[in-house]
Formats: C-alpha cells, sequence, structure tokens
C-alpha cells in the first residue's frame, strides 16, 4: 500500500475509533524466524498480541493493512534494547492495523542489505533503528523512488532531512553532556578515566563519546587511562577494567556507555575488592533504563545512570496514523523525554516510574 493508497484510506482512517497507539498490552509477533549469517534474524507478523482498546486496523472497512519493515538492532544487546524490541513488536501487530516483518542484526551491512530487499518488496513504511550512522544514501534514495515512507526510531543517521519523515529517537549528545556536566560537578582534582565505548559509528556512541572527549582535550586534569570499545559487551568491559587492575595504572572514574558495560566493570572491581559509587573510590556511570542499574544508582553502588528511553514504539504508530489520515508530522525530529540519575537525588519513584 504506497503513499497513495494511504491517502485513499483517509477516510477509513478517520472512522477509527482512535489514531494513538494502543498495542503495548500485546504478545507481539509469532510469527517464524530465520536465523541470518551473523545472528540476524527475520520474523513476520501474523496477529499475535492485542490492542488495549480494541482499536480496528487502519485500513478500516477495506481491511488492508499497513506494511512495514523494522529493522532494528539485537534485543540481546542490552535491556534497553530488549525493552525497545518488545515495544515495537506489541505495537505493529495486524490487529493494531499492520502487515509488519521485523529483523534484530546489529552489523550494518546486514542491516543495509536487508532493508533494501524490504524496499525492493515495497513496504509503505520502514522503520530504521541504524547500527551505524553512514552507510544508508542508497537505502534511503530507492525508498524515496519506490514510495517508501522512512522513520527513524532511537538512533539518527546522517541523512539531509528531506530523505525520511520523521525520527523518534534520543539526544545522543545531550545524552552525553548532560552526564559530562554532572562528572565535572564532582570536583574531583584530578580525572583518571576508564573509558568504555559501545559500538562505534552508533548515534549512541558517537553522542555519548563526544561530550567526553570535548572536555578531556579542552581540560588539564581530566585523563584517559584507557578508551576501548566493549561493542556493548557485559564481558569484554569486565575485562577492559581487569586488565587496567592489573596494569596498577591509577584510575577513579569508571564512564560506560551503555549499563550492561558498566556492570561488567564493576564485576572487575569487585573482584579486585575496589569501593565504588557513593562511598567509594571509583565513580561509576552508566546509560540506558534498566530498571536493575538504576536500582544500583539508588543503593549507592553506582554513581550516575544517564536515561536513554526505549518507549518510541508508541509516539512512530501515531504518526503513521497521522500520515494515513493525511496528516504530517507536526516535527520532524522527536526527541524522547530524558533526564540523568545520581546517587545523591535519586529515588524509589524514579525507578518505578522510569525503570524498564
Amino acid at each position: 500500500m504506497k503513499m497513495n493508497k494511504v491517502l485513499s484510506l483517509a477516510l477509513a482512517a478517520a472512522m477509527a475509533l482512535s489514531l494513538a497507539a494502543c498495542g503495548n498490552s500485546g504478545s507481539g509477533s509469532n510469527g517464524g524466524s530465520v536465523s541470518g549469517s551473523n545472528g540476524g534474524s527475520v520474523s513476520g507478523s501474523n496477529g499475535g498480541g492485542s490492542s488495549s482498546s480494541g482499536q480496528q486496523p487502519t485500513g478500516g472497512s477495506t481491511g488492508e493493512l499497513i506494511t512495514v519493515g523494522v529493522i532494528n538492532n539485537d534485543p540481546n544487546e542490552s535491556g534497553y534494547r530488549t525493552a525497545n524490541d518488545a515495544a515495537m513488536r506489541a505495537t505493529f501487530t495486524e490487529e493494531n492495523g499492520y502487515k509488519a516483518t521485523f529483523y534484530n542484526n546489529n552489523d550494518a551491512a546486514q542491516q543495509i542489505a536487508t532493508a533494501q530487499q524490504m524496499v525492493q518488496d515495497e513496504v509503505d513504511f520502514l522503520l530504521l533503528s541504524p547500527a551505524s550512522t553512514t552507510g544508508w544514501d542508497s537505502v534511503l534514495k530507492d525508498a524515496q523512488a519506490a514510495g517508501t515512507q522512512v522513520i527513524l526510531f532511537d538512533r539518527m543517521l546522517e541523512a539531509d532531512e528531506s530523505m525520511y519523515v520523521a525520527a523518534v529517537v534520543s539526544d545522543m549528545p545531550a545524552e552525553g553532556k548532560t552526564a559530562v556536566d554532572w562528572l565535572a560537578a564532582q570536583g574531583l582534582d584530578e580525572y583518571n578515566i576508564i573509558h568504555i565505548q559501545g559500538h562505534m559509528g552508533s548515534d549512541a556512541q558517537l553522542g555519548r563519546t563526544g561530550a567526553l572527549d570535548e572536555k578531556v582535550n579542552a581540560e588539564s586534569n581530566w585523563n584517559y587511562v584507557t578508551q576501548q570499545t566493549a561493542d556493548w559487551d557485559e564481558a569484554t568491559a569486565r575485562t577492559i577494567v581487569q586488565s587496567v587492575i592489573d596494569s596498577k595504572k591509577p584510575f577513579n572514574v569508571i564512564y560506560a556507555e551503555n549499563n550492561g558495560m558498566a556492570r561488567g566493570a564493576v564485576a572487575a572491581l569487585d573482584a579486585a575488592g575496589i569501593k565504588h559509587g557513593k562511598d567509594g573510590d571509583v565513580i561509576v556511570m552508566g546509560f540506558d533504563s534498566d530498571k536493575w542499574a538504576m536500582e544500583a544508582v539508588l543503593n549507592g553502588s553506582w554513581n550516575y545512570m544517564g536515561l536513554c528511553n526505549p518507549m518510541q514504539a508508541e509516539t512512530v504508530d501515531s504518526i503513521i496514523k497521522d500520515l494515513a489520515a493525511g496528516k504530517q508530522p507536526d516535527q520532524k525530529i522527536i526527541y524522547t523525554p530524558e533526564r540523568g540519575f545520581d546517587a545523591a537525588t535519586i529515588t524509589q519513584e524514579d525507578v518505578d516510574t522510569y525503570g524498564t
């Protein structure tokens, strides 16, 4: 159903009970899955899941579904990604008006190849959470030529805004700046930092690294003890920190670009008997939305967690329903609400409200 078809459904869509997203209580897709050569998987929706408000399919009396291809990262990457993927699968169901195909992979080349196939299959909408910010030009141009509308979620990519209809994303540079500003406010005489980076070239890595790089380059008392990627992996992060401990190099900050890597770092500290957190010798910082990580901040084991909100599915759904009704998005880029939490001020209510 290309865009001319979408517009032809405006009257039917206007008769639907609600244009708001309401698939979050569903069980998601239960179609078969096919494993890719490097861990990616493709799964099709066959109607699994339920709508919390009983909303009719967007096609109304025509019964025609909006076809979407959803390119996301591996849900095993982190608790954040698990929540993000689950929300997308629970929302883009047949009962909510969609025929959806999902693909999960952290490899940008595999994502791009699959996205090209989805465009060739003439999906109405291509929903992208790109593993890398670059390399998508051909996909975007082909999508535009085919009449497939692109919506970014979770992560931005380097492209002219005319190449996508909307982006529902986290402001990664702002996340990094908020975290670095908090760290600067701790007033350490010297900052000796173990910097554990995420997947290189991803929007999250670039934003969270950029703010810290800028500060280290500007301040003589800010130093990298090491700066390495763990590619979001907890075990690799533990190995990086253990290597620094074994080297006897002094450090007092661990800046990990997601919570899983921060947990791996803490495991190395604990094994070495090094105190950390609110009353410890090492400041521990993570990012994402995991409830267990927020609890670590609450109990003082960690010092800081930068919230990265994984719940974009409802907003994306609303944008698509508006487009089907002939309404363009009010904003091109929509940032999900986020903030930082630290051990001195976090509350149980914060954990219950924002933890996933």
